[in-house]
């Protein structure tokens, strides 16, 4: 039987990272600002915030990142210069981003891992569940994700986490679940969580990527939480909890994504993600992918 649940209305996303794998770009730059093509990575997040219906959005800073806060803020001096040129595609691009969504901001103070971020969000978020987005890894608009976990939490509550099978030898990038199939083909029961294990100790090659979907018991497991991999408070271990003991925050679930997603927060991988999403695009793509060819072509036959 389908049970009702809570409709979920706010994103958090945790964006208090120092970015050091992209110094020196991110020495007075937060990644997050980092352009993919032309708009930047963290608009791509927001953006799939509010496609999936989620209209309040928390995000977690840190020093050194008021460019977020300004970039989703209304800029009254650039759109009034556009306006008196008439330039009526430019002014909606830049407005584009201040009306997305009602955005909030609060500090991490400490730089304590995932799990700290998450439970900085406990005021603003209350009693209620929420997702939690994660600016590297960026969702085709064309594979609504995060509206599929959504369902999953209304029809079965808990929280939803999304998997990704990666090959063996990656899984030790990510943390790793193990699984028990359900009726639905990409849905799954979630009965334990490791974070960034040896491929030897892997529970599976399911992969948890940045999207979540969690019931608001996670954060009393959170305070709780003592720091794990890497010192860290790892929302993971929180995860882990909340699965072995449903009585707690109900069962935890994972949405198999099989779908286009782009990891920014590797250099190489982010700077295919700008080729991929340039390719696509229908006003860059048809002259890109022409220069691309041609390039591609003539570095093959480079002795």
């Amino acid at each position: 039987m389908i049970q009702s649940h809570p409709r979920i209305s706010k994103a958090v996303i945790p964006a208090a990272g120092l970015g050091t794998r992209f110094l020196p770009a991110t020495k007075a730059t937060p990644k997050e600002m980092l352009p993919v093509v032309d708009k930047p990575a963290i608009q791509y997040v927001v953006e799939e915030a509010a496609a999936a219906g989620l209209d309040d959005v928390l995000m977690v800073t840190g020093r050194n990142k008021r460019p977020l806060e300004d970039h989703f803020d209304r800029n009254y001096e650039l759109e009034s210069a556009l306006n008196k040129k008439g330039d009526a595609a430019r002014l909606a691009k830049v407005q584009e981003s201040s009306d997305l969504a009602t955005m909030h901001y609060v500090r991490q103070g400490d730089p304590k891992g995932l799990g700290h971020a998450v439970l900085c969000a406990a005021p603003h978020v209350g009693d209620e569940p929420f997702a939690v987005l994660l600016g590297d890894d960026l969702i085709d608009p064309r594979d609504p994700l995060l509206q599929r976990m959504i369902e999953v939490q209304e029809q079965h509550g808990g929280s939803v986490v999304a998997l990704m099978e990666v090959a063996p030898e990656q899984i030790h990038l990510y943390g790793s679940a193990a699984v028990e199939t359900t009726t639905d083909s990409d849905v799954v029961r979630v009965s334990g969580l490791v974070e960034k294990p040896d491929p030897a100790d892997a529970p599976s090659n399911y992969a948890i990527i940045g999207r979540y979907v969690l019931d608001p018991a996670v954060f009393g497991v959170l305070r709780k939480t003592e720091p794990g991999r890497g010192g860290e408070i790892q929302l993971t271990d929180a995860l882990q909890q909340l699965a072995a003991d449903e009585k707690v925050g109900g069962p935890v679930h994972g949405v198999v994504f099989k779908g286009r997603r782009y990891d920014t927060g590797d250099r190489g991988d982010y700077l295919r993600a700008i080729v991929r999403l340039a390719c696509e695009r229908e006003d860059l793509g048809p002259d890109f992918r022409t220069w691309l060819r041609r390039y591609v072509t003539e570095e093959m036959q480079q002795p």
